[in-house]
């Protein structure tokens, strides 16, 4: 079987959680395959790691990170500290890094910013292929391929090789598996924002306060503070700036005018 194919990419594809076990074992192949040990998180901004349709942690039960190994995912900094974390939030195409540096296929000025002093102790890792996951509402996973070979520390040959592959299965194991175990929605179904909810929130997401918007489309503060708290339970957010974020990655509002 050739390293990408439609086999494989159904192999690591998750329907229902009683498939989960099963992608993460073809996923987990196609990375030994590689030379690699694959390291995924569902979501960056969390230190919990993905499980199995029984709750069993999958970095441990499939993906061979053992307790005598590195346990990435107990580190709760991780998510703060890791240069390889930090790189995924300014990138969404597969890299790879090690203490030289990010080696993307195209330039990224973002990425030459971050730090990388004690590169090995933060990133928990030599050397890694990362793929980013960015998903609906700002959500990003992630699964980085670590050699198995730890004095490998030169993964461009293999970056070029491997690129396309890995990014097609990452992408399709986590987006899948984040589908089939959300277990609190991020958005209710059949929830849509209306006119005057919409401009209120255009309003605030630039700055202007409950009392400036009032002034401008003529209404009482009341009804502006009604309006951004409809929106709120539609989007089932906690307060005005999630609000904001969410009615932005739906593309009620726009972040960057």
């Amino acid at each position: 079987m050739s390293l990408l194919s439609q086999e494989r990419l159904d192999s690591v594809r998750v329907s229902a959680a009683g498939d989960i076990l099963r992608a993460a074992n073809a996923l987990h192949e196609i990375a030994i395959s590689c030379g690699m040990r694959a390291a995924p998180a569902h979501d960056i901004a969390d230190k919990r790691t993905p499980v199995d349709g029984e709750g069993r942690l999958l970095a441990s039960t499939v993906f061979g990170w053992t307790e005598d190994a590195r346990v990435w995912w107990q580190n709760s900094r991780i998510a703060l500290d890791s240069p390889i974390t930090t790189a995924c939030r300014f990138e969404s195409q597969p890299f790879w890094v090690n203490a030289g540096g990010f080696h993307t296929r195209q330039p990224n000025a973002y990425l030459t910013s971050i730090d990388l002093t004690n590169f090995e102790t933060r990133a928990m890792t030599r050397a890694a292929i990362v793929v980013p996951v960015h998903m609906p509402f700002g959500q990003i996973g992630a699964v980085s391929f670590n050699p198995i070979d730890r004095d490998c520390v030169d993964l461009s040959e293999q970056f070029l090789a491997l690129e396309d592959a890995l990014g097609l299965y990452s992408r399709t194991f986590i987006t899948t598996y984040v589908q089939v175990m959300g277990s609190v929605q991020a958005l209710p179904p059949g929830s849509r924002l209306s006119k005057r909810e919409v401009e209120c929130l255009r309003w605030a997401a630039i700055g202007k306060t409950d009392l400036e918007i009032s002034m401008i489309m003529s209404r009482s503060r009341a009804t502006v503070r009604f309006h951004i708290h409809n929106a709120s339970v539609k989007l089932n957010a906690v307060n005005r700036s999630q609000t904001v974020f969410k009615a932005s990655q739906l593309g009620y509002i726009s972040l960057n005018s």
